[in-house]
């Protein structure tokens, strides 16, 4: 199988033919009887997965069926039968949940990629605001609220234990505007809903409407680790492939770009 990070050996497939056959490329390999590799993945991931799955499509013709959403609510997808294959997670915790009901397959989860956490602000805001111990985060926020997701969710999760790290969660745990994920968070401050937001690095950076206003100590707060694995459903020899493609070879993989640190697990 070529790796999917190869964007410039695409041969005989052009990237103008590529482009094209995103849509067409999995309807063709359906026609070879090539089983569709459907995946569970973080919305944080969206952005970088398009553009590694649009790769891994072109060069292979195994078709790919990226589903987005929160982490919880795929894992809980999953634990209700909903068909899947791959599931990508935002944090070890959802994919400790799936292990512990037997719905991964041990042998195939690895650690794929890691993040940072963000503090983000609209695009035109002259915020200004130094993370560190005590900030004065209540008063940036003046009378309005911060915008994460609930605990539930890796990235409020992680928002939550910084917050708390810094000692100035109990000054904002009243000010919270709740997002179902992490997008919906950055969405409500790129509106002007909240003045201030927490989401990841790579979610801020592809986000025109909102700009970094620090990120958290990694210290802070739990590694930020998506992993990923095989579901026990899942009977397609694709699946495991795909999930390998994404992080080899690693100087080349097209999820880079995005800010996501890859890893070797």
């Amino acid at each position: 199988m070529a790796a999917p990070s190869q964007a410039g050996r695409l041969a005989p497939i052009t990237r103008r033919a590529a482009l094209l056959g995103f849509l067409a490329l999995p309807s063709l390999a359906r026609g070879q009887n090539e089983p569709l590799v459907i995946v569970f993945a973080d919305v944080s991931l969206k952005d970088a997965l398009n553009k590694a799955g649009f790769i891994y499509v072109a060069q292979t013709l195994h078709p790919v069926r990226l589903s987005y959403g929160s982490s919880s609510a795929l894992a809980r997808q999953i634990e209700q039968g909903v068909p899947a294959d791959v599931f990508i997670s935002a944090s070890v915790d959802w994919m400790d949940y799936l292990a512990k009901k037997q719905l991964i397959i041990a042998s195939t989860r690895r650690d794929l990629f890691s993040n940072h956490l963000a503090l983000i602000a609209p695009a035109k805001s002259k915020s200004s605001l130094k993370i560190g111990s005590k900030m004065p985060i209540l008063r940036a926020l003046g009378n309005r609220r911060l915008a994460m997701t609930g605990p539930d969710e890796p990235a409020g999760l992680y928002g939550q234990a910084a917050l708390t790290k810094l000692g100035v969660w109990d000054q904002v745990k009243d000010h919270i505007a709740p997002a179902e994920n992490v997008r919906a968070a950055q969405n409500a401050v790129v509106s002007g809903e909240a003045p201030l937001g927490i989401v990841y690095e790579t979610d801020a950076k592809i986000e025109r409407g909102v700009r970094i206003v620090g990120l958290f100590p990694d210290s802070s707060h739990p590694p930020i680790i998506y992993p990923g694995a095989v579901l026990t459903g899942s009977r397609n020899p694709n699946a495991a492939n795909f999930l390998q493609s994404l992080t080899s070879p690693l100087e080349a993989n097209p999820i880079r770009g995005f800010g996501f640190k890859i890893l070797k697990g």
